[in-house]
């Protein structure tokens, strides 16, 4: 219960949030979709890394370092947080530059002046949609877990089927209730607030779980020495991850360059000079969320109770594995600090994936199909906020479901997202990309990323490889060939859209 009531107290703060962000809305679609273009450095950095790190990087990780070793450090973090800073630098402040110039409230604006195609907005709007779905999903998964298992016993009587714990489906309700409030209240304002609140409360958390488990396990080298006792090949690269494998993984962060939620966050930027602290600052904190959820996961192998007895038993639930270490090594009131910290990752980045899709629907599908001057400023707003409870309740049926490890979900949805990427490098930096080569290139997406997810069990087998690689290889593979021929086979842009992208 003690772990519960904090949890809640953070939950009612967000409400409170949610109130002053009503207030400080100022009444225009601008204004509801990228804050009018005014958060300074130090809310840009937070919201930005809130909204980047989700369920996939805590969650997620700890499970799949538990699976597989602190190789799952290897592959992912060190070439996230690298990776992502070039991609700001070479991709989003320029992407920024040319939204500002022009006016852009979404990427699928951007790229469909750019490649001169209405069709490629349609066309992208779907997939991306689509894709923002299981990402959502895998907030709404990740939050489940942890609840359940820090709220074990809290209501034996209420809930007998979980064990007393507050059931998945509840917590995905009531987090799914709040999001929709604050984002409904005031638009990406309020969503950049929050993220940056949740982004400090996450990173301090994080920390401050590595600090407790720590010792409660005897220190680092007591709990390394348990992993070597138990599963030495958790801590010693035993040929488990091929090389391909490993390598292939580095194109997985590239996926942050075609988020919606971070383009848009990018759009609401006051000056070039906001994103300084973005560039340097994001290696540093995905090392600070990354690095002790990882160890914590491994330390889970070997972790045992005083009578002997595993704290994360053999088939325990998947993505339950931070929660118990969190429930059994720390005291009530850091558990539930923690949990709450664990919901603020999950949390900042529902919020922004919400409001992306229900600013791609009203500027790139409502407005295209029935007219500018058909919807006014407030007509805007109110379908925005109408998309976006309908998509909160559209994942938040989707999470009812058969659940799936939040990782191996994760690397399925950034792989297709990463596949994108090539149309946004060539639209910036490629002169002779075409609509045709754009359009090529999504299709190529579709169709390859459905038949290799097939083959996955959708995602249900978090083993699969196509031949020794990631199925992100042959799926960026073939955009990047699509975009190529297409846009070589065809015509090139007009003289007058390529002096509006690529000024002298």
């Amino acid at each position: 219960m003690t772990q519960l009531a904090v949890i809640c107290a953070y939950l009612c703060a967000l409400v409170a949030l949610a109130v002053l962000g009503g207030r400080a809305f100022r009444g225009t679609s601008q204004d509801y979709f990228v804050a009018s273009r005014s958060i300074g450095p130090a809310v840009l950095m937070l919201s930005v890394f809130g909204t980047a790190m989700t369920a996939f990087s805590l969650v997620g990780s700890t499970g799949e370092a538990y699976r597989t070793g602190i190789g799952v450090y290897g592959l992912m973090a060190s070439s996230s947080g690298v990776l992502h800073s070039a991609v700001f630098f070479f991709v989003g402040l320029r992407m920024w530059s040319i939204g500002v110039t022009h006016g852009y409230t979404t990427q699928i604006q951007f790229f469909r002046e750019r490649f001169e195609s209405g069709a490629l907005g349609l066309m992208l709007f779907p997939v991306l949609a689509g894709l923002v779905v299981p990402y959502v999903l895998i907030g709404l998964l990740g939050a489940g877990s942890v609840v359940g298992v820090l709220t074990e016993g809290a209501f034996p009587s209420l809930f007998d089927s979980t064990g007393g714990a507050v059931p998945a489906w509840l917590t995905g309700l009531v987090i799914t209730a709040i999001v929709s409030i604050y984002v409904f209240a005031g638009g990406l304002r309020a969503a950049a607030w929050a993220n940056s609140l949740q982004a400090g409360i996450f990173l301090v958390t994080g920390i401050a779980t590595f600090l407790v488990i720590a010792p409660k396990l005897g220190g680092v080298q007591a709990a390394t020495e348990a992993v070597l006792a138990a599963s030495p090949e958790r801590l010693v690269r035993d040929g488990s991850i091929g090389q391909l494998q490993f390598l292939s993984y580095c194109l997985i962060p590239l996926s942050i360059g075609m988020f919606p939620h971070v383009y848009q966050h990018w759009l609401t930027a006051r000056s070039a000079a906001s994103f300084k602290p973005m560039l340097v600052l994001h290696p540093v904190c995905t090392m600070l969320v990354w690095l002790p959820c990882v160890l914590i996961g491994v330390w889970a192998v070997g972790a045992t109770l005083p009578d002997g007895s595993a704290i994360v038993p053999a088939g325990s639930p998947a993505n339950g594995e931070l929660g118990l270490m969190v429930r059994t090594l720390t005291t009530p009131l850091l558990g539930g600090l923690l949990g709450a910290g664990i919901l603020a990752a999950i949390m900042s980045s529902l919020d922004s994936q919400l409001l992306a899709i229900g600013s791609m629907f009203t500027n790139d599908v409502a407005i295209k199909v029935l007219g500018r001057d058909r919807l006014g400023e407030r007509e805007r707003v109110l379908l925005g906020r109408s998309i976006v409870l309908a998509v909160a309740l559209a994942a938040y049926l989707c999470s009812l479901g058969e659940p799936r490890s939040v990782f191996t979900l994760g690397v399925w949805c950034f792989s297709a997202y990463s596949a994108l990427f090539p149309i946004a490098v060539a639209a910036i930096y490629w002169k002779r990309a075409t609509r045709h080569g754009a359009m090529a290139a999504v299709a190529a997406t579709v169709i390859v990323g459905g038949l290799l997810f097939r083959e996955g069990s959708y995602g249900a087998d978090p083993g699969y490889l196509f031949h020794g690689m990631l199925p992100v290889v042959p799926m960026v593979a073939a955009s990047t060939a699509a975009l190529v021929f297409g846009s070589l086979a065809t015509s090139p842009p007009s003289r007058l859209t390529l002096a509006r992208f690529f000024p002298e």
